[in-house]
């Protein structure tokens, strides 16, 4: 029996150091698969989904992700969707349906505002970085109060490109009225070349005149923005934004224009410039990294000028914000997003962003000085920014841009109706959105 009872409590004794070994094995083990899953989740690389226009230049955003993915072992996937109307389509398309990636470059103003941008993109108006940029441009990404985007590169200027060249040749002066830039052009088309270029084969180009006024607009109608938001004012009942579409059609009228003006492209219309043999195209700055790209040795002559208004004192520039990146709400890495926009605006960032670049206009960020390599073009710009003579488009203003503008301007720039019947066009597009915005006063 006593033999029996030792023997038993070996055996217990054996069992109980058994489960103790196999328990202090499965706490080691544990341990290490803690430590091995702590030290994989640090090291593990993020990746973020970026989506841009697939018609916009991917050398410096890519520079840029190199740099984060360096720093921060945040890599960087490039998705791309169509620009224009149809990009327009695929935004509203993937941000309902929840497909969107992490990061998104798209347009400020008007155009995000259609997109009920509030519901889908991350507040960032109390981070760190935002101190860095410009109050205009953070109005243009303000949506009920929040900031919800950041800049990405420079801002555009809408006016007047010209031949500076000719102008020489032919004793003109910089236009600092309407009346003067009519007086330049009936000299310009009496030498024997086309005074002002138009290349409505890519509609858009017809808007400049129009959207190029909006300096103009603002400067005798200080509230027109704000009443034409609400329903208060009309282009057809406001005497200086009629203006803008009696402009575009004095044009037309004059005989300024190239004969084939219908058929022919921004591509055409820049290759013209540079020749001379036509001398003014209202157009936007940022064709001039083009024109430097496909004309190293003659853009130079290029020059540009602000749309003139009727009072010289009032001379002053429209300018179009930069397009802006946005953090979906939907990001599994709202951290890492953060980081990569914060990076991104860093002295560092914007350097690297702009390594391989043309300036076409100021940037919205501060303390970002100008490259002495700047194209002459951009530095006819400065003076009205250092002397505060400019006026967001309007499209910035208002949450207003109807779609059909660009077909309203070729109809008016083209003498196939008057001004007075493209504003009352431009008028109804304009009720339509703003019934499905749903904004009050409509």
């Amino acid at each position: 029996m006593r033999e029996r009872a030792e023997m038993s409590m070996l055996t217990n004794k054996k069992i109980l150091l058994f489960i103790s070994s196999v328990l202090l094995l499965s706490a080691i083990l544990a341990g290490c698969s803690r430590n091995n899953r702590s030290i994989s989740t640090h090291s593990k690389e993020v990746t973020l989904a970026l989506l841009i226009d697939n018609q916009a230049d991917q050398t410096g955003i890519r520079a840029v992700a190199a740099n984060i993915e360096k720093k921060y072992h945040i890599k960087t996937e490039i998705e791309t969707r169509p620009s224009g109307v149809e990009g327009h389509q695929v935004m509203k398309t993937r941000l309902a349906t929840g497909d969107m990636a992490d990061l998104v470059i798209y347009n400020s103003g008007s155009l995000l505002q259609s997109l009920n941008p509030g519901e889908y993109f991350v507040n960032l108006s109390n981070e760190p970085f935002m101190e860095k940029i410009l109050g205009p441009f953070k109005k243009s990404v303000t949506v009920n109060g929040k900031v919800i985007g950041l800049p990405i590169g420079s801002a555009i200027a809408g006016g007047w490109l010209y031949n500076k060249r000719v102008y020489k040749q032919l004793g003109l002066s910089v236009p600092r009225t309407w009346d003067e830039l009519i007086a330049n052009s009936e000299k310009i088309k009496a030498a024997g070349k086309t005074a002002v270029i138009g290349t409505y084969r890519d509609d858009w180009t017809s808007q400049l005149i129009v959207l190029a006024d909006n300096h103009n607009v603002v400067s005798e109608a200080p509230t027109f923005p704000a009443d034409f938001s609400a329903n208060k004012a009309k282009f057809t009942t406001t005497p200086a934004a009629l203006r803008s579409f009696e402009k575009l059609a004095e044009v037309y009228k004059k005989g300024f224009l190239n004969k084939d003006f219908k058929s022919a492209d921004n591509k055409d219309g820049l290759k013209m410039l540079i020749d001379g043999t036509g001398v003014q195209y209202p157009m936007l700055s940022a064709m001039l990294s083009t024109m430097k790209k496909n004309y190293p040795d003659q853009y130079k002559d290029i020059g540009f000028f602000a749309q003139p208004g009727d009072d010289p004192d009032k001379n002053g520039l429209t300018v179009f914000m930069p397009a802006a990146i946005y953090i979906n709400k939907n990001t599994q890495h709202i951290e890492a997003a953060k980081k990569w926009l914060a990076y991104f605006v860093s002295s560092e960032g914007v350097k690297t962003f702009l390594d391989e670049k043309s300036l076409v206009g100021p940037l919205a960020i501060k303390g970002i000085n100008i490259p002495n390599n700047t194209i002459p073009a951009v530095k006819d710009m400065l003076p009205y920014f250092n002397e505060e003579k400019t006026t967001p488009a309007l499209e910035y203003l208002s949450p207003l841009k109807g779609p059909n503008l660009p077909q309203i301007t070729i109809k008016v720039g083209s003498g196939q109706i008057s001004a007075k019947a493209g504003a009352e066009l431009y008028d109804k597009d304009v009720e339509k959105q703003a019934k499905q915005l749903g904004l009050k006063g409509w």
